[in-house]
């Protein structure tokens, strides 16, 4: 065995914070949308033609992307944050 004295590392825990439940109901939400299939297995209604089991998963594709750009955005703003009072104390 080592005879290197173990430095007791402390261990933050996650904060939840409002700001990180909306980041995660922002990335949860498309999963929870495609997964629930029943919600959007029919033909009707139709969009131009295309039947809504279609249009419907192409909608949350640029739903996804806003969603995902949106979740990032709140991360940056949560990060600085942090940093700006982590900094001062």
């Amino acid at each position: 065995m080592s005879d290197a004295p173990e430095v007791a590392k402390q261990v933050e825990r996650p904060v939840v914070t409002p700001m990180r439940v909306v980041i995660g109901l922002c990335l949860v939400a498309p999963f929870v949308a495609m997964l629930w299939v029943s919600s959007y297995a029919k033909i009707d209604p139709t969009f131009i033609g295309i039947p809504f089991f279609y249009w419907y998963q192409m909608l949350w594709v640029l739903i996804s992307t806003a969603l995902t750009m949106i979740a990032y955005k709140l991360w940056q703003r949560d990060q600085r944050a942090r940093k700006a009072t982590g900094s001062q104390a």
